[in-house]
């Protein structure tokens, strides 16, 4: 486990305590930035968990990695310089 994803299960825990506690009162303000904090821990965990499985593919097969990334970069700069046109 990373600091992010520790980060972002603990984000999503903090917004999670009050609703579970029944301590939110009905102000739509305090609602909402515990709303916000729990999906900006979701979120640290998804970026924590592509960077897991991008670490994985490069250490299984970095040369198919690298082909992709070529592949992708050589399309998005075709793609950049017919728009320049």
């Amino acid at each position: 486990m990373t600091s992010t994803d520790g980060q972002g299960i603990a984000n999503e825990v903090a917004a999670q305590a009050p609703e579970k506690a029944g301590a939110v009162p009905g102000d739509p303000a305090s609602q909402l930035a515990s709303k916000a904090t729990q999906l900006c821990g979701e979120s640290q965990q998804l970026f924590a968990d592509a960077v897991a499985v991008t670490r994985d593919a490069i250490t299984e097969s970095p040369l198919r990695v690298l082909g992709v990334t070529a592949a992708i970069s050589f399309a998005l700069g075709a793609l950049w310089g017919w728009r320049r046109d």
